[in-house]
C-alpha cells in the first residue's frame, strides 16, 4: 500500500484485493457484541470536511472509532475557513496538533493531492471525495459489496471481480463515484459500461477502460450489477436534458426494467437516492437493491483502509491464540 489514498487508479490489483480481504475480516467484527479493535489506540485522525456529507463522514467516524482511534471532526461551516483561512493554514494547524492521518472531502478537484504532496502536513491523506474527480473509498465499498453478493463472502477471498459485467447509469459527467469505480472495477477484472445521455458523458472519456452506451434497455439483460447515479443539480450550470420526466423515462430504473436483468443481478446506488428520478421506490425497496448493505460495507471497507495505512502488516483480526507451553508459564 502507498502512504496516501488519493485515487482508485493508484491501486494495483494486489492492493485492491488486500483491502477487500481485510474488509471481510473487519465485517466479522461488526457481528461481535463488542465491535471494537485496539489497532489504532493512541492515534489521532482528523475528518476534514469542506463539503456537506452524511454517509461518508459518519462512516469514516464509525470506522475510526471501531479501531479505537481518537477522532477530530472538522467542518468548514463555523470554522476559520469561513473567515478566509486557506487550506495550507488549516493543514499546518493540524500538523502542529500532531494529527496522525487526515480524511479530506473538498469541493475542489485535486485538493487531497495538493494536501498529500505539498509538505504542509506529515500524515497519510485519504480522499473522501474531491469535486468531480474521485471518491476511492466509495469505489472500494461498492466492489466489496459486489464481491460479497456475486462471488460470495468466503469464496471471494483473494479474488477480484473477473468477468463480471457492471453497468453505471446516470450523471457520469459530475460523478466522482463513477470515475473511481471505472478505474477500480477494471483493475479487479470487471467489464464496465457507462450509460447516460450524451450530454452527461465527460468529454475525453474515450481513453477510460470502459464502454459507453446511450441505450439502457439494451445493456440491462447483460448486466451482473447496475449502479444508478444521482443527477447532481448542485454542480450543473446548464440544461443537460430537457425535463426530469424525459430523463426518468429513458434512464430511470423501474420494476419493468429491473425484470429485464438476470435473476442474480443486483441494483446499487451510492446515495443519496432521488426516488422517482433515477430509481423508483419499488426498485429501491426491493431485495435486489443493496443500498443499505453498501452503507454497512462502507464502514468495513474504510476500517480496512485505515488499518492498512496506519496499522501494520499483521492480520487485522486474530482468530486463534497461541497455546501456553510449560516453558512460558
Amino acid at each position: 500500500m502507498k502512504r496516501h489514498l488519493i485515487s482508485a487508479a493508484d491501486l494495483t490489483r494486489d492492493d485492491a484485493v488486500l483491502i477487500l480481504d481485510t474488509a471481510e475480516e473487519m465485517a466479522r467484527v461488526a457481528d461481535r457484541p463488542i465491535k471494537k479493535l485496539p489497532t489504532l489506540r493512541g492515534r489521532t485522525i482528523c475528518n476534514l470536511f469542506f463539503e456537506d456529507s452524511t454517509r461518508t463522514r459518519i462512516s469514516f467516524e464509525a470506522a475510526e472509532k471501531r479501531l479505537s482511534a481518537d477522532v477530530i471532526n472538522f467542518a468548514a461551516k463555523g470554522s476559520s475557513v469561513s473567515k478566509g483561512e486557506s487550506l495550507k493554514d488549516t493543514a499546518q494547524t493540524l500538523e502542529a496538533m500532531g494529527v496522525d492521518a487526515v480524511v479530506i472531502r473538498h469541493g475542489a478537484s485535486g485538493a487531497p493531492y495538493r494536501l498529500a504532496t505539498s509538505g504542509w502536513i506529515d500524515a497519510p491523506v485519504i480522499n473522501a471525495g474531491d469535486g468531480t474527480h474521485e471518491h476511492p473509498t466509495q469505489a472500494l465499498l461498492d466492489a466489496f459489496t459486489m464481491r460479497r453478493r456475486l462471488v460470495g463472502h468466503d469464496a471471494g477471498i483473494g479474488k477480484g471481480l473477473d468477468g463480471l459485467r457492471i453497468t453505471i447509469v446516470g450523471d457520469v459527467l459530475h460523478s466522482r463515484v463513477a470515475r473511481s469505480n471505472v478505474h477500480l472495477l477494471h483493475t479487479l477484472g470487471a467489464q464496465v459500461t457507462l450509460v447516460a445521455p450524451p450530454t452527461l458523458i465527460p468529454v475525453g472519456a474515450e481513453p477510460w477502460p470502459c464502454e459507453v452506451s446511450y441505450d439502457l434497455d439494451e445493456v440491462l439483460p447483460k448486466s451482473d450489477a447496475v449502479m444508478m447515479l444521482r443527477v447532481q443539480r448542485e454542480r450543473m450550470n446548464a440544461a443537460f436534458f430537457p425535463t426530469e420526466r424525459e430523463y426518468s423515462r429513458r434512464y430511470g430504473l423501474d420494476a419493468e426494467r429491473m425484470a429485464k436483468m438476470p435473476e442474480h443481478a443486483i441494483v446499487m446506488h451510492p446515495g443519496p437516492m432521488v426516488r422517482g428520478m433515477e430509481i423508483t421506490a419499488e426498485v429501491a425497496d426491493s431485495d435486489r437493491c443493496t443500498v443499505v448493505e453498501q452503507v454497512a460495507n462502507g464502514v468495513s471497507a474504510r476500517m480496512a483502509v485505515l488499518y492498512l495505512l496506519l496499522g501494520g502488516s499483521e492480520p487485522a483480526v486474530t482468530t486463534t491464540s497461541t497455546p501456553r507451553t510449560e516453558e512460558s508459564k
